[in-house]
């Protein structure tokens, strides 16, 4: 293996680790945080959330495609192998789950921070959204780790 395709690989398995790390972080802290019900504590968390979901998943979704087709060129593999064709449509299963909780969290905060400064309750909105947020973590939570077995296994699918 030559010095490329051994950086190319590193920056790969950084950028599938900060995805799953961060994604998993985030929405632990979230989830925590919401358990608490206090407007102030979910504001806090959801604030520094976003951040977070701005700078390192963000950065981490664009780098893991870059740096996969480039590491699958390094060695010798077509992006029409099986596994990368599954690997590539749960990638976008992930995408579509996470551009919606996002927003989610944008709106999550929002209204936490409103609830918090006026020392009403949380609305009945957020708790809709807080569902709906939970339940699109799931399967982006899955697709990662379909995607990771992909990766180590690259099984000969059709």
């Amino acid at each position: 293996m030559t010095d490329i395709t051994l950086a190319l690989k590193l920056i790969h398995v950084l950028g599938a680790a900060v995805l799953f790390g961060t994604g998993l972080g985030i929405a632990y802290f979230m989830w925590m945080a919401h358990r608490t019900g206090d407007a102030a504590t979910i504001a806090a968390t959801a604030r520094v959330v976003v951040i977070a979901d701005a700078i390192f998943t963000a950065s981490a979704v664009i780098m893991q495609p870059v740096s996969g087709a480039l590491l699958a060129w390094s060695l010798g593999y077509r992006l029409i192998e099986p596994w990368i064709i599954v690997s590539l449509a749960l990638y976008l299963l992930v995408g579509l789950c996470w551009l919606p909780v996002v927003g989610i969290q944008i709106a999550l905060r929002n209204l936490a921070r409103a609830a918090a400064a006026s020392g009403t309750a949380l609305p009945a909105r957020y708790h809709r959204l807080s569902r709906l947020w939970f339940a699109l973590g799931w399967p982006a939570f899955l697709g990662v780790i379909g995607i990771f077995a992909l990766m180590i296994w690259r099984p000969q699918l059709w």
